[in-house]
């Protein structure tokens, strides 16, 4: 697989899903995780989803609890969470496996072959139109961080 969109997962919910969906798009493709102390992350995340999703940025968030056992829920828990709490409209896939090793994800495995594995919840990865991974940046950095933006804005003008 050469491109992010070459991909196929499932949603929170196990209905097919096809990354194909996205090409053209600029991702942010984030591990996400209900009980951490950068869950309030999701909140920027929604921001994004909300002000740039109509320029051409699909923000997909990929539930992990291979870090402190923070995403521990159904995929029903995970949905009315961050649905109720946090307003989340931008697609949540299946839970995943994100940290090299015999079960990492192939979307994880992809995402990883030039940048770090995850470290922690909220790592996130951003992806140019054609699938190819730009940048990855650390679980703290927040969705608004000025930096982040701007590699956004940037991708978007490609």
């Amino acid at each position: 697989m050469t491109s992010l969109y070459d991909f196929k997962t499932k949603t929170l919910h196990g209905k097919p899903a096809d990354l194909a969906a996205y090409k053209g798009k600029v991702a942010l493709v984030v591990n996400v995780a209900s009980a951490c102390g950068l869950t309030p992350h999701y909140t920027g995340l929604q921001k994004l989803h909300e002000e740039l999703g109509s320029k051409g940025l699909a923000v997909l968030g990929f539930p992990c609890n291979q870090f402190g056992a923070q995403e521990p829920g159904s995929p029903q828990q995970i949905s009315e969470f961050c649905s109720t709490k946090y307003n989340v409209t931008f697609p949540l896939f299946e839970k995943v496996e994100v940290k090299k090793g015999g079960n990492q994800d192939p979307i994880f495995q992809f995402l990883t072959t030039n940048q770090a594995e995850p470290n922690w919840n909220f790592t996130k990865y951003l992806v140019g139109k054609d699938g190819s991974v730009i940048k990855r940046y650390e679980p703290t950095t927040k969705p608004d961080d000025p930096a982040l933006v701007a590699d956004i804005q940037a991708a978007l003008a490609q």
